[in-house]
């Protein structure tokens, strides 16, 4: 039977790119029946609800396929099966002006698992992964993640060493990677038109997709399920099974806890993600931006500020619990904008400069209010140590942003400099040579071929950092010795409200100072290591 592609057409949200997104619903359980018609009908229902304008159905010929107004349509002409539906993509990523998902039609997912790739601020590359890479098969294929990108993939003709995790059928490909993904379709549609790939199932396109574009040195992001349920189905029975453990989940509560970083400092962790979720729910509730809510924290700031610069006693107690609560609401605006997933660019630099500018504006106020107290005699002595304490956050900053555009680049030139270093042909996923000239695309003949890796490269000071790690309590110390900015706040809000401005200064310099020489030796270790 042939398989056929009918185009839906949703509108796009204003101002956001298009992305085109092609449903491969070439198996028989795409048809199985659910609440809302078939499990096809389910997902593209779905879909509607996301920044989606083009939807190309893979069909089988003479199915049914109801677009996201209700409407069925019939498709009349067919592909020829995986190496026709893989050139099939591949016209779509040379055509489309955004990302490009590829999805399956037996899957049965949360709106969330769909949402941690279709919605994600980034739009780029990535796909959904589960952590089970013992419960890999056949509708699972295995995936190795490390660092948060998969980095290793397999499917029915490719095995994976050390799998982690399993595919669950959802991939999104950026836009600036859609050059790739048009020559590794164009590609694997020729190695299953020469069978070198060994017989492969009709449905296997985005598996195939997924190593072609790991081996070929893509950065794939890992998207994580959390508690939400993402599976491919291959019967009535599993498909009411799965329907049932979505049904079973409460999805506004499980975005709740995802939108509550599980990796953050011990303060930011115990004293405020603790209960901050409630404080997301009510401002999700009063329809909130996460930038009105950056105002709320820059504001509380600017007011603990002016206690501050009281001097007295009960005006720094009082200032100490508007910082805290302008750190809460400073959580608060990331955890709303990933449970209401309004990301924006401006939002993410609002937050970033909002951040340097309560923290330096508090400086000011407890060294007006040091001076209030102590009288003019202690104005050169409290600025100075007020610059001091700037200065060298100031200079911590420099040192992590430089340090994380440093490894990008790197990460980059080691990418581009290691693509294609697993041939697709090879079953395993071990790095070896390069695929022969004559089986390269154009794009990759001119390759270099991969350096070979340095002997000891994680280094010492690597492996005892993944060592401390492995211990919940060194793990804590680590967070804590870096003095965070949950730790900051802390620190100053403690110091200052139980002694003053000129021991919270003190404070910040030697804690600051020890975090400051930590953090570099670490980085340096890292780089000569």
């Amino acid at each position: 039977m042939h398989d056929t592609t009918s185009s839906l057409s949703v509108p796009p949200e204003s101002g956001t790119p298009r992305t085109a997104v092609v449903v491969l619903a070439t198996t028989a359980a795409a048809k199985l029946r659910c609440a809302d018609g078939t499990l096809l009908d389910r997902l593209t229902g779905q879909l509607a609800a996301f920044p989606i304008r083009d939807v190309h159905v893979v069909a089988r010929s003479g199915d049914f396929v109801r677009s996201a107004d209700g409407s069925y349509l019939i498709g009349s002409d067919g592909s020829q099966g995986v190496a026709d539906d893989l050139r099939r993509i591949a016209r779509v990523a040379r055509t489309a002006s955004g990302p490009v998902a590829v999805l399956v039609g037996d899957l049965v997912a949360h709106d969330g698992a769909l949402a941690a790739l279709l919605a994600h601020p980034s739009r780029g590359t990535g796909a959904v992964v589960a952590a089970d890479g013992d419960d890999s098969g056949p509708l699972r294929p295995p995936v190795r993640v490390e660092g948060g990108r998969v980095v290793a993939a397999g499917s029915s003709f490719h095995q994976v060493t050390g799998a982690n995790g399993t595919f669950r059928g959802v991939l999104q490909i950026g836009e600036t990677d859609l050059g790739s993904l048009a020559l590794i379709a164009d590609r694997l549609a020729g190695l299953a038109d020469a069978s070198d790939l060994g017989v492969i199932d009709g449905a296997e396109a985005g598996d195939l997709l997924l190593v072609g574009l790991v081996r070929a040195g893509v950065t794939v992001r890992a998207a994580g399920l959390g508690r939400l349920h993402c599976d491919r189905v291959a019967g009535q029975v599993a498909a009411d099974a799965a329907l049932q453990r979505v049904a079973e989940v409460d999805e506004t509560r499980a975005r709740l806890d995802e939108a509550i970083k599980s990796d953050d400092g011990f303060f930011t962790t115990y004293f405020v993600s603790s209960w901050s979720r409630h404080l997301v729910a009510l401002a999700a509730w009063l329809r909130l931006t996460p930038n009105a809510v950056t105002g709320i924290s820059a504001g509380l700031a600017l007011l603990a500020a002016v206690w501050f610069s009281a001097g007295t006693r009960a005006a720094l107690v009082a200032g100490a619990i508007l910082l805290y609560l302008s750190f809460v609401f400073d959580c608060v605006d990331g955890q709303l904008a990933r449970y209401t997933r309004t990301f924006s660019p401006l939002g993410s630099w609002l937050d970033a400069t909002s951040d340097r500018v309560k923290e330096y504006t508090v400086y000011a106020g407890l060294a007006f209010g040091y001076v209030a107290a102590a009288g003019p005699g202690a104005t050169t002595e409290i600025w100075a140590l007020a610059v001091a304490a700037m200065i060298l956050q100031a200079l911590r900053h420099m040192i992590d942003f430089s340090y994380a555009d440093a490894r990008a680049d790197v990460g980059r030139a080691r990418a581009a400099r290691t693509g294609a270093a697993v041939p697709l042909t090879a079953q395993g996923d071990t790095r070896g040579p390069l695929v022969p000239a004559q089986a390269q695309s154009a794009e990759q003949e001119h390759s270099p071929p991969p350096a070979p890796e340095a002997p000891g490269r994680t280094g010492v000071v690597v492996r005892l950092s993944r060592r401390l790690e492995q211990d919940a309590f060194t793990r804590w110390i680590k967070k804590i010795v870096i003095l965070p900015i949950g730790e900051r706040m802390a620190l100053i809000a403690v110091t200052a409200a139980v002694f003053d401005a000129r021991v919270t200064f003190v404070a910040l310099l030697g804690w600051g100072g020890l975090a400051a020489l930590y953090t570099l030796a670490g980085r340096m270790g890292r780089s000569f290591g």
